[in-house]
């Protein structure tokens, strides 16, 4: 039996909070308009993500001129019961630390 492609294909594992600290991590200057293009939701909805993560703890803004600056706090643990053991670091390092790694080359990368 195959899933509907209405529901079947909406969901995704990362939410919108998790998606905009991951591009806050990759660029702590970023601007909301930009996080909101490159993640495709509104600006006003980033702005309320960015006001939840900064109620919660895991990021800190900073005004620079008429810029904002955002620092992330790893430490702080996940929300959910089930991973509350696991620092937000974890799950950002999960990410970064992928796209910072670079693709193998060389005779050492084929397989033998």
């Amino acid at each position: 039996m195959s899933m509907s492609s209405s529901r079947g294909d909406q969901w995704t594992f990362l939410t919108n909070h998790a998606r905009v600290l991951l591009q806050i991590a990759r660029d702590p200057d970023t601007r909301l308009r930009d996080i909101a293009t490159g993640i495709g939701i509104t600006e006003r909805a980033v702005q309320l993500i960015v006001a939840d993560l900064e109620a919660a703890g895991y990021l800190t803004r900073t005004r620079i001129g008429r810029r904002n600056r955002y620092t992330i706090h790893p430490t702080v643990a996940l929300r959910h019961p089930a991973e509350a053991d696991h620092p937000v670091g974890d799950l950002l390092g999960a990410f970064l630390h992928r796209e910072e790694s670079p693709a193998p080359t060389g005779p050492e990368s084929s397989p033998a």
